[in-house]
């Protein structure tokens, strides 16, 4: 092969461009923007498919943020200290009402219904 001749310098234009092809198919087979021939950004059109999936995507973030809301109520009602149900069980539990009926209104005090 002639190195300093033109079938070189067509091999090299040749590999070129067989690599920015190769390189663009790439890029859009996964989604990124494309490159054009000045290095400049194009950017890839939306398909029905990518605007269903982007609606259901935000949709499914929406209701993440709304059961970790509901998470943080429930973290606080059953860390929060005056949130005494095992102690309120175990009072029931040990201290049958007297005449067998009814359950105490309030367990501190022993009160009727």
């Amino acid at each position: 092969m002639n190195w300093g001749g033109p079938e070189f310098v067509i091999a090299i234009i040749a590999l070129s461009t067989g690599g920015w092809l190769i390189n663009n198919w790439i890029r859009a087979k996964h989604g990124y923007s494309l490159e054009d021939e000045w290095g400049g950004k194009t950017e890839r059109a939306d398909t029905s498919e990518t605007k269903r999936l982007r609606e259901e995507n935000r949709a499914l973030h929406d209701k993440l943020d709304t059961m970790q809301d509901r998470m943080v109520v429930l973290e606080k009602i059953v860390t929060d200290r005056g949130y005494s149900l095992h102690d309120e069980i175990e009072a029931l539990r040990d201290r049958p009402a007297a005449d067998g009926t009814g359950m105490p209104l309030d367990i501190k005090t022993g009160e009727k219904a």
